[in-house]
């Protein structure tokens, strides 16, 4: 099988099971209470932010730096990539 990836943070790992058994420090709600959410999309070179464009090479690079344009504001949301 291939790798899997965290929709919110890029953490990578080598089964869904082990992915999401841990907690996510960029989870919506936190990490005492969010665990890593399966990235669903396919392995691109790029990866676009689906609430305001931006773009990186890796989910991890994406989901790093603060959006502008995020639902729950700035100080709280971070990028998102496109499925």
């Amino acid at each position: 099988m291939a790798d899997v990836y965290c929709k919110y943070c890029g953490h990578k790992a080598n089964t869904v099971a082990a992915l999401t058994s841990g907690a996510c420090m960029h989870h919506p709600l936190g990490v005492a209470k969010g665990k890593h959410s399966l990235y669903e999309g396919a392995t691109k070179s790029s990866y676009t932010c689906k609430n305001c464009g931006h773009k990186a090479n890796s989910i991890s690079a994406l989901t790093s730096g603060a959006c502008m344009r995020h639902p729950n504001g700035v100080a709280k949301g971070k990028h998102e990539p496109v499925m």
